[in-house]
């Protein structure tokens, strides 16, 4: 069970959550707790009958940047959150605006980066082989 005082940060860490155990039978929900926070806690867990969860996203592909600056200006940002801010904010400036010129596809690059590694979109070792026709689809 984790606290969040915003409702934005809690249905992150339950999407985060649910990804990294997607392999599992576990879910993560959020759900309204006490004193105006957001609690995080396994769906099977014992709840207030007719408590209703929080709708989490599908995808983040229409996060905007009210919500992107929020993310950056957290003090205490969730952890892949922080590691993707600190992947922009430490790229030379001329790499990224060249990247934004050019439409290059950064979802190709990471799907290439994926495929030599060796494993499945569920992080189990498949080989090269396969894992190139599973993340070059």
């Amino acid at each position: 069970m984790t606290r969040h005082p915003s409702k934005d940060k809690a249905i992150d860490n339950a999407v985060w959550s649910n990804f990294e155990h997607r392999t599992t039978n576990k879910e993560y929900v959020v759900v309204r707790g006490t004193d105006h926070n957001y609690v995080v806690i396994p769906k099977d867990y014992p709840t207030v009958d007719g408590q209703a969860f929080e709708v989490l996203p599908d995808s983040y592909a229409t996060l905007d940047y009210e919500r992107i600056a929020d993310i950056f200006a957290d003090h205490n940002p969730l952890w892949f959150w922080e590691e993707l801010k600190g992947m922009f904010s430490t790229a030379n400036g001329e790499l990224l605006r060249f990247i934004l010129a050019y439409d290059v596809p950064l979802d190709k690059l990471i799907r290439y980066s994926l495929s030599t590694r060796g494993y499945d979109k569920d992080q189990r070792w498949v080989g090269f082989d396969k894992a190139k026709e599973i993340w070059l689809e």
